[in-house]
């Protein structure tokens, strides 16, 4: 049977010290996995050399898209805009900040079989500092008492998913609250998760954007707004205008986001 295409993408904000690692990775993994693939790094208004770094590996690996947005829109805003520009049958994406293996999207791969719409990984051990590992504990156990999620880690951001999903729901959250967003809508949808194990790195360069003392009131508000979204209002919006001849026309709005 003919192996299925893939786009893999990577959000990046400032990360020039792994995001050229991360596209050799993925070049490498992907023609060992099918014939069909695309890279893409949507880069969300970096201030580092990240940018340059991309045009220069541009040069050497023609399977690279860059997706530029004009100024910094958020985590969430980037993984629409991934979303959005990926074109093939498979879509995975991780973070550009280089906690996770790449190499480790053969095991999903290979899960993702008939019947599968997600193949999520969890992680096995965060490698993270001590007071990032609590919260992240705390932060998890909130979330599955507040959206009620089945999977037990929606907060891993190692992800294999088939495209088709995005003909059914919309994203419209620009923060990191995209990823309960995300995974409550394909939840209520009825798209079906297998899970599986991946591991968890010590970040070498760069900061958390998520994890921000000084972002804690606007993450909460955020979570709470989607809270009454997706569960009281169970509001889950539906591209109605898609269209078969046109399978890109997904749910994954460009509305506010700059590229």
């Amino acid at each position: 049977m003919p192996k299925p295409s893939l786009s893999i993408f990577f959000p990046c904000f400032n990360d020039s010290g792994t995001i050229g690692s991360l596209v050799v990775a993925a070049d490498a993994v992907a023609q060992g996995l099918t014939n069909d693939y695309e890279i893409i790094v949507v880069d969300d208004g970096s201030t580092d050399n990240s940018r340059d770094l991309l045009l220069e590996l541009q040069n050497k690996y023609p399977r690279l898209r860059l997706v530029f947005h004009k100024t910094n829109q958020g985590y969430g805003a980037a993984l629409r805009s991934g979303f959005f520009n990926s074109t093939k049958e498979l879509i995975f994406y991780t973070d550009g900040d280089g906690q996770y293996d790449v190499y480790e999207l053969r095991k999903l791969f290979n899960i993702m079989q008939d019947g599968v719409d997600i193949v999520n990984g969890y992680k096995i051990n965060r490698g993270d500092p001590l007071h990032r590992v609590i919260i992240g504990i705390i932060y998890l156990r909130l979330m599955r008492l507040l959206f009620n999620f089945h999977i037990r880690d929606v907060d891993c951001d190692f992800r294999l998913i088939r495209s088709h999903v995005f003909n059914h729901i919309s994203l419209h959250h620009n923060s990191g609250v995209i990823c309960l967003e995300l995974v409550k809508k394909l939840e209520l949808a009825g798209y079906r998760f297998v899970e599986f194990p991946v591991h968890h790195y010590h970040r070498i360069h760069g900061k958390s954007q998520f994890f921000n003392f000084r972002r804690l009131f606007k993450t909460a508000f955020n979570i709470l707004r989607l809270w009454y979204e997706l569960v009281i209002q169970r509001d889950i919006p539906i591209n109605i205008a898609y269209n078969e001849e046109n399978p890109t026309n997904r749910g994954i709005s460009r509305d506010n986001i700059s590229q």
